[in-house]
């Protein structure tokens, strides 16, 4: 690459940018699905099972994700684990919204009133069919919200996943500049297209939010 911005250069950030929406779709279906399994654990009635949980809350929670990244790509090789970057990244990601994902729900599974767990509880439903007839069907519309908001966070977050030379967006605006030496314009470019990605999603939220009269009080 060189001279000025092109049509080929737009189209190099163009597949970065489809690589972050793959990414963060692949954060998301599987930091989702492993966010589940936190949650239920987080609210499970078995003291060393909620124990276990609130360990690797606390652990993702207080690590960084670029330290997650370098030891999914970087640590495991060290000891004969050689992963792509993608599939570097992809489990870097799943774990670190895992951690997030499973404490946002399982506030919302908490939120859910004592009394709607008590009245299953006298109906005498067993504690899997209070929770998939009763209370998670009304955590969803709670958690909802707050998941598509938590998307804007997986989307930005992809960013960090260039430092194991996958390359997303930020990636390929990265090398592009190396070849242009115009930061200001490409990073201005790539802040565009960031802001395209994430704006929707926002607005999205806030939509559900409203829609959904969850997280939100008015004043007196």
């Amino acid at each position: 690459m060189g001279g000025g911005l092109n049509l080929n250069h737009l189209l190099f950030l163009g597949q970065g940018a489809l690589w972050t929406v793959g990414l963060s779709l692949i954060a998301l279906i599987g930091g989702g699905l492993a966010g589940f399994v936190v949650a239920m654990a987080r609210v499970s009635p078995v003291r060393a099972v909620r124990l276990l949980s609130i360990g690797y809350v606390q652990l993702i929670q207080g690590t960084p994700l670029l330290v997650i990244l370098f030891l999914g790509y970087f640590g495991l090789s060290a000891i004969g684990l050689q992963l792509s970057p993608l599939a570097a990244a992809g489990a870097s990601l799943t774990i670190y919204v895992a951690a997030y994902v499973g404490e946002i729900w399982r506030g919302c599974i908490e939120a859910v009133p004592r009394p709607q767990w008590e009245a299953a509880e006298g109906l005498g439903l067993s504690r899997w069919q209070r929770m998939t007839k009763v209370v998670l069907p009304q955590a969803v519309r709670i958690a909802t919200p707050p998941t598509v908001g938590f998307m804007v966070q997986i989307i930005k977050n992809t960013s960090l996943a260039s430092v194991v030379g996958f390359v997303e967006l930020a990636r390929a605006g990265q090398i592009i500049n190396n070849s242009l030496f115009e930061p200001f314009l490409v990073y201005a470019l790539i802040a565009l297209i960031y802001f395209a990605l994430c704006y929707p999603v926002s607005r999205l939220s806030r939509g559900l939010e409203r829609r959904l009269g969850a997280g939100r009080t008015r004043p007196a």
